[in-house]
C-alpha cells in the first residue's frame, strides 16, 4: 500500500493541520506499541482510554502522521495530522476509498460458526487460479477490516475477506467499506444473540453483507441452515446452496472420516468430485464446499480448487491435535458456541482412540437468556454420545452437566470453577490411547489447560 497525507484527508474528508501532504503512507496502525515508518496512527477514544496521548510516542517512534480529534497540532511539527471528527469513522471512509482502487473479485464470509476456518478454505482454493489476499487471523470487525483491506497491493488478484458481527447495524458499515462481489453464509447460530436477541435478528443483521448485491452478484449459503434455507427465493440476485439437501447446488455426499482427515464426494453441474480435507468433523466438509463454489464461481476449475484443500492445516485453538503422554488433545479454545460446541463433541467421537474419551467444556458466553438452554442442549448431546469422561468449568457451564446427567445418569461428570482445578482432576484421570477436547469462549482462557496438558514431550499428530 502507497498513499499519501492529501490522498486520506480527502477520503476521509478531513482537514490537513500540518505537514508535507505528499508525505507517503505505507500502513496503518492503532496500536501506538506497532509502529512502523511509514505507519499512519489512529488514536482511538474508547470508554477509557484516549490514545490521543500516545500521540508523540508514536511520531517518536517513526509514524508517518497521524489523525486527531482535537483541531489543533503542535507548533512546528512536520508531521502531517489530518483533523477528523471520528478516528475510527476515518480509518473505515479511507478504507473504502482504497478498495475502490481495485477492481479484482472480493468475497465476503459471514456465519455464526466457522468464518475463519471457511474464510481460510476460501483463500486456498482462490490460491489455485489467483494471487489472493486474505484476512489475517480474525480481523474481521469494524476496525480490523479496514485494516485488512489495506493489505491490498497491486499484484493481488482476489481477495477473501471475513466479516463479523455482534451489534446492530454493524455489517451494513462493513458491507459498504468491503463491497463483496459475491459472500457466503455459514449459519445462523446463537453467538452474540445477548445482543441480538433473536436469530431471526442474527439473519437480517448478517444479510447485510449483500448490500448493494445486484444480478451480477451472488450469495453461497449453506442450504440444510433451516434460516439461511429460507433466503433460497424472493433475493434479487442469484443464491446457491451448499449442502446434503437434495435441493442444494452442491450436495455433499459419501461423507467418510479418515484417520488423516475428512473425504466426501460434492455432486454439482452433472458431474460428482472427490474431495479431501486433512481435517476432521462433517462441518469441515460444508466448509470445503462452500470454498470449491465459490472458486467455481470465479472462474478457477473445481479439480483445481480440490487439490488446494488437500493442503489445508486447521488454525491454532482451532481443533488442533497434539500428542503428549500417548494422550491426543484436541485444542478447540478459541471460542465457542452451542453448534461449534456440538461439532468439536462429533470430532472428538469420531476420532478412532485404544482408550477413553473425554471433554472439558467451559461457558459459552454472550448467550443472554437464552444461555441456560444452550449449555443444557449441549450436556444433553453429550450424554447421547456417551463421552467416558464430562468435566465442566465456570458457572453457565454447571448446566452442560445438568444437561448430560439428563440422557446419561451414570456418565462421569464433573464441575469445576476454574481451569487449574480442572486440569489438576484431568491429570489425575488421563492415561495413554485416551483423547480429550478442551473447548470454552474465548474469555474462559481454557487454553491454559491444555497448554498444562501439553507440558513435556509433544508432537503435533
Amino acid at each position: 500500500m502507497k498513499l499519501t497525507a492529501r490522498e486520506i484527508a480527502a477520503a476521509c474528508g478531513g482537514k490537513l493541520l500540518c505537514g508535507d501532504p505528499e508525505t507517503p503512507v505505507t500502513s496503518f496502525s492503532t496500536d501506538s506499541r506497532d509502529i512502523r515508518p511509514g505507519c499512519f496512527f489512529v488514536p482511538l477514544k474508547g470508554e477509557r482510554t484516549d490514545a490521543h496521548i500516545y500521540i508523540e510516542a508514536t511520531l517518536a517512534a517513526g509514524a508517518a502522521g497521524t489523525f486527531t480529534q482535537y483541531e489543533k497540532a503542535p507548533e512546528n511539527d512536520s508531521h502531517p495530522w489530518i483533523y477528523v471528527r471520528d478516528c475510527a469513522k476515518a480509518l473505515q471512509q479511507t478504507a473504502a476509498w482504497y478498495r475502490s482502487r481495485f477492481s479484482i473479485p472480493v468475497v465476503g464470509i459471514t456465519g455464526s460458526v466457522g468464518k475463519t476456518t471457511t474464510k481460510e478454505m476460501v483463500a486456498l482454493a482462490f490460491s489455485a487460479g489467483f494471487h489472493t489476499m486474505r484476512t489475517q487471523g480474525n480481523q474481521n470487525s469494524q476496525i480490523g477490516l479496514p485494516l485488512t483491506l489495506f493489505q491490498l497491493e497491486p499484484e493481488h488478484e482476489a481477495a477473501v475477506i471475513e466479516m463479523g458481527m455482534s451489534e446492530f447495524g454493524e455489517m451494513s458499515r462493513l458491507a459498504a467499506i468491503a463491497r463483496p462481489d459475491a459472500a457466503i453464509m455459514t449459519n445462523i447460530g446463537l453467538s452474540h444473540i445477548g445482543q441480538l436477541k433473536t436469530q431471526e435478528n442474527i439473519l437480517r443483521e448478517k444479510l447485510h453483507i449483500t448490500d448493494g448485491f445486484g444480478p451480477d452478484n451472488v450469495l453461497f449459503v449453506n442450504g440444510d441452515d433451516p434460516y439461511l434455507a429460507t433466503l433460497r427465493q424472493g433475493l434479487p440476485f442469484p443464491v446457491i446452496a451448499y449442502g446434503m439437501g437434495e435441493t442444494c447446488e452442491y450436495r455433499i455426499t459419501n461423507v467418510e472420516s479418515r484417520k488423516d482427515g475428512t473425504a466426501f464426494q460434492l455432486a454439482f453441474a452433472g458431474q460428482v468430485l472427490p474431495v479431501f480435507v486433512p481435517a476432521f468433523g462433517l462441518h469441515m466438509a460444508y466448509n470445503a464446499a462452500a470454498a470449491i463454489a465459490a472458486a467455481r464461481w470465479a472462474g478457477i476449475a473445481p479439480e483445481k480448487a480440490a487439490k488446494a484443500l488437500a493442503g489445508y492445516r486447521p488454525l491454532a485453538m482451532r481443533q488442533q491435535q497434539y500428542e503428549a503422554g500417548g494422550i491426543l488433545v484436541i485444542d478447540d479454545t478459541y471460542n465457542a458456541s452451542p453448534d461449534s460446541m456440538m461439532g468439536g463433541v462429533d470430532v472428538l467421537c469420531s476420532l478412532e482412540v485404544s482408550g477413553r474419551r473425554a471433554a472439558v467444556l467451559a461457558d459459552m458466553l454472550e448467550l443472554g437468556e437464552l444461555s441456560q438452554e444452550a449449555h443444557r442442549k449441549v450436556g444433553r448431546y453429550c450424554g447421547e454420545k456417551k463421552l467416558d469422561f464430562l468435566f465442566t468449568v465456570g458457572e453457565e457451564a454447571r448446566q452442560i452437566a445438568a444437561g448430560a446427567r439428563e440422557v446419561s445418569p451414570e456418565m462421569d461428570c464433573r464441575e469445576f470453577m476454574d481451569n487449574d482445578s480442572a486440569l489438576a482432576a484431568l491429570r489425575e484421570v488421563l492415561r495413554p490411547g485416551d483423547a480429550v477436547l478442551v473447548k470454552g469462549s474465548r474469555g474462559m482462557h481454557t487454553d491454559e489447560i491444555v497448554h498444562g496438558l501439553l507440558k513435556g514431550d509433544i508432537r503435533i499428530r
